[in-house]
């Protein structure tokens, strides 16, 4: 637990985008690797084997509940300036990362996030290793030009 309890939080994080959902997910994780500790052949796959319950118990979520809906209507949407999680480059690199489809976001934060090698995302996500390639390229140049959009952007309207 903890040496992957770590790498498993930063994951949850980035697919949820909540500290306490993250944190149950992880728990979760555990709790369900527990119980299914047989079927881990190997050790040193471990780590891929937790992210891969982990990924499962997200997409749970989704399949045990509904998912709220408000009317705009009744929103009383006051919006009081950007704070410390919405400035400086780490905002706008994970505002872009939430931006791309979970196509390419998913092999990206894999790799970046996780460290796993191409062949570790393939085995995880079910496509081949090309294909992981791929999503990773496009990812990087689809965030590229967001970031550098943003960049022209606030060049053309005088901001820093």
């Amino acid at each position: 637990m903890r040496a992957h309890s770590g790498e498993l939080y930063r994951y949850a994080y980035w697919l949820c985008g909540e500290s306490a959902l993250a944190q149950d997910l992880v728990q979760e994780t555990f709790l369900r690797a527990w119980r299914s500790l047989d079927s881990l052949r190997e050790t040193v796959a471990a780590k891929a084997w937790l992210t891969t319950i982990l990924r499962r118990e997200h997409a749970r979520l989704f399949e045990r509940k509904p998912m709220p809906t408000v009317d705009l209507v009744d929103l009383d949407l006051m919006d009081t300036g950007p704070g410390p999680e919405r400035t400086g480059e780490d905002a706008v690199m994970r505002a872009a990362i939430g931006k791309l489809e979970p196509k390419y976001r998913e092999p990206l934060v894999l790799q970046v996030l996780g460290g796993f090698s191409c062949e570790e995302i393939a085995s995880q996500l079910g496509i081949t290793e090309a294909a992981v390639m791929t999503q990773v390229f496009r990812a990087r140049q689809k965030l590229k030009s967001m970031i550098e959009g943003e960049h022209r952007e606030a060049e053309i309207h005088g901001l820093p």
